[in-house]
């Protein structure tokens, strides 16, 4: 490269919610310390989690989630999508952008069809052990993808496809390196809950009636850490209160990767981003997947942990205050099996995934910074 010239430009596009920015964070911290530079494309939703995104620009684009069923809604959805696609032409023939990747949400669509309409490399990552339906439609012409699980593309598409694994956080590396808490009969057992970056109501209605379930002796012992949305805050706190439980309650923490390395046990939902989470700093959770999704990925996800016995896996259906407490009498009642799934699920973790995907994006974009 000549003396002055820019480094090379790497695209990344990704949805506004933290199961699809965090991997992009990741890889973004990659690229920058190889020596490229980085800008983000998403939605309005990205406020929360760009704290520590090393984008040199963050550009927000319309998209719209494709739906069935009524014909005005999707011809609309067609329009956002067609002004998003050419406002993303005119973007990329500004950026020059030597690849583009795309980490899944509707808001990749226009970028990765732009990238394609001005014959641009593009990768798509995928975090899911099943395929997401922004990725499926990309996949037929992205240059080549990038999987977090072994069999996330289908056989028609494995000729493309690289399994990366799924990056991580610098937040969640660090992390990575803390032992797994010592329990003994009279230590404290700090418990861990959240519902992914959207908050899940079903864990405030949930876990506060399990722990009163709980023997005396097992509740005096408890240190809670909860994420629970704004008007589920005070039912939950004033539980716990009662209880004279230690607790800390928010909609939001900031530091949720050093919070889950302190976890003895974390109960969630199971999107991409936790699983990969709790493998990589290797703590035991229960893990509720979201039901009614089409794709039944976060299903999947919480069996690729359960089967190896890193975790344990309720449906909401089952997940109820007196199965809740009962999984959890079992697991402080034994101060083998918590260090064991925590094990369990370390050896399903990935900490080079961004390295790996760095390299998958250098060698289809060509160049070397």
């Amino acid at each position: 490269m000549s003396e002055g010239a820019k480094a090379p430009l790497i695209l990344l596009a990704a949805g506004g919610t933290g199961g699809h920015l965090f991997p992009a964070e990741a890889l973004a911290n990659v690229l920058v310390s190889r020596g490229f530079r980085v800008d983000l494309v998403t939605d309005h939703r990205v406020s929360n989690y760009l704290g520590k995104f090393p984008a040199g620009d963050v550009h927000v684009v319309s998209a719209d989630t494709l739906r069935g069923g009524n014909p005005l809604r999707f011809a609309l959805t067609l329009i956002r999508l067609g002004i998003g696609t050419l406002r993303s032409i005119l973007l990329l023939l500004k950026l020059k952008p030597v690849a583009v990747v795309g980490f899944g949400g509707y808001p990749t669509l226009p970028p990765m069809f732009a990238a394609k309409l001005l014959f641009i490399p593009t990768i798509i990552h995928d975090a899911n052990a099943v395929m997401g339906r922004a990725n499926k439609l990309i996949s037929k012409f992205s240059t080549a993808i990038a999987t977090g699980y072994p069999r996330t593309a289908s056989a028609s598409l494995e000729r493309k496809a690289t399994h990366t694994g799924n990056p991580v956080r610098p937040a969640v590396a660090v992390a990575a390196r803390e032992a797994y808490p010592l329990i003994t009969e009279t230590s404290t057992l700090k418990l861990v809950i959240f519902g992914g970056s959207q908050g899940a109501r079903v864990m405030s209605e949930i876990v506060p009636g399990a722990i009163t379930l709980l023997d005396e002796k097992t509740r005096s012992r408890l240190d809670i850490v909860q994420q629970s949305r704004e008007e589920d805050l005070s039912q939950a706190q004033s539980i716990y209160r009662r209880l004279e439980i230690k607790h800390e309650l928010a909609p939001f923490f900031a530091d949720l990767p050093a919070k889950i390395a302190s976890a003895h046990l974390v109960i969630g939902r199971s999107g991409a981003s936790t699983v990969s989470e709790l493998a990589a700093i290797g703590r035991p959770s229960i893990l509720v997947p979201l039901p009614g999704a089409i794709d039944q990925d976060q299903l999947a996800n919480a069996s690729s942990l359960a089967d190896v016995g890193g975790a344990i896996l309720i449906r909401q259906s089952d997940f109820t205050p007196e199965r809740l407490a009962s999984e959890l009498t079992t697991l402080f009642n034994d101060p083998a099996l918590l260090p064991a799934m925590a094990k369990a699920a370390k050896a399903e973790g990935r900490i080079d995934a961004a390295e790996r995907l760095a390299d998958l994006v250098a060698k289809v974009a060509g160049v070397a910074p």
